[in-house]
């Protein structure tokens, strides 16, 4: 037995399990995935990870500006679906989407709910120093990310996860999920729970004002503001130079002993003051350069005492 599906994503993160889905023998009748986007400095047409896999399956894909007219509607429910299933799509599902489908609509989310709920979840949690995420899979219904949640699985935060590392971890672990979520719908037996009220968070979306770093800090929430955004869009700091500061992206680092005046380049291997206590950067980017080891940086840009960062 299967499902007959209406998949529904765009970026890297929805790609394992749309693979999990068809290697579990769900029918995919379609694809439906945010339109092409113009690569860098406006060349030809780049299609999403999600759209590149469905093409590479020979799966039908379809890329609407919008769900809310009754073409839209009734080209959606001309494939007759079982079940949606979205994983970071990108666009609402308006009511008239989510009853489409006979067995409704179950969204793939990365945090554990009710907490982050919102656009950024996975940054946000790194951010705000939580010590566990997780995936949930739920029924979707109009609010945002309130739906009745159906399975979820714990995952911990370490310090030195970045946004990107539990970003991978979490799409592996989601796909996971919704294969079993998907395999307990097809046998009438998924159970919902709705959500509490309590501990509700807005996991808001990542806005690039919010992307220098700040010394003052202590050094556990510089460590965790930097991974959180590691590697997009990369906190910042500025190198004082003789005749301008030059921008850098810190993209990992770890903690590290030692005091200073905020932002101190404390030794020859970039442990850098805190507020309180220190980090030491592992991995930086120099703006239009690839992402580079701290010594390989250092070799061609020596910081040291007294020198600070801004």
């Amino acid at each position: 037995m299967s499902l007959r599906l209406i998949f529904m994503g765009t970026p890297d993160f929805a790609v394992p399990t749309l693979l999990e889905l068809v290697a579990h023998g769900h029918e995919i009748v379609a694809v439906y995935t945010r339109a092409a986007k113009p690569a860098k400095r406006g060349l030809k047409l780049q299609p999403g990870p999600a759209e590149q896999e469905a093409r590479r399956l020979g799966i039908a894909v379809i890329t609407p500006r919008t769900l809310k007219t009754p073409e839209a509607l009734a080209e959606f429910s001309a494939h007759h679906a079982d079940a949606a299933v979205v994983v970071a799509y990108g666009m609402i599902l308006p009511q008239a989407i989510l009853d489409a489908p006979k067995l409704g609509c179950f969204n793939l989310h990365a945090s554990l709910l009710p907490r982050w709920r919102g656009a950024a979840p996975i940054n946000r949690a790194i951010m705000a120093g939580d010590t566990e995420t997780g995936v949930m899979v739920m029924k979707m219904n109009a609010g945002l990310d309130t739906g009745d949640v159906a399975m979820a699985e714990r995952m911990a935060i370490s310090d030195a996860m970045t946004a990107s590392d539990l970003h991978d971890a979490l799409s592996r672990l989601g796909a996971d999920l919704m294969v079993r979520a998907m395999a307990a719908l097809e046998r009438g037996r998924l159970q919902l729970t709705k959500q509490t009220s309590d501990g509700v968070t807005y996991a808001a979306k990542i806005e690039k004002a919010e992307a220098r770093i700040d010394w003052n800090k202590p050094s556990r929430a510089v460590l965790r503001h930097i991974h959180g955004l590691s590697p997009f869009p990369g906190a910042w700091c500025e190198i004082a130079g003789e005749d301008e500061a030059a921008r850098i992206k810190v993209l990992r680092c770890e903690l590290a002993s030692g005091t200073g005046a905020p932002g101190a380049v404390l030794d020859e291997h970039l442990t850098t003051a805190c507020g309180e206590g220190a980090i030491r950067i592992l991995q930086l980017q120099r703006a239009g350069k690839a992402p580079m080891k701290a010594e390989e940086f250092l070799r061609g840009t020596p910081l040291m005492p007294p020198m600070r960062l801004a």
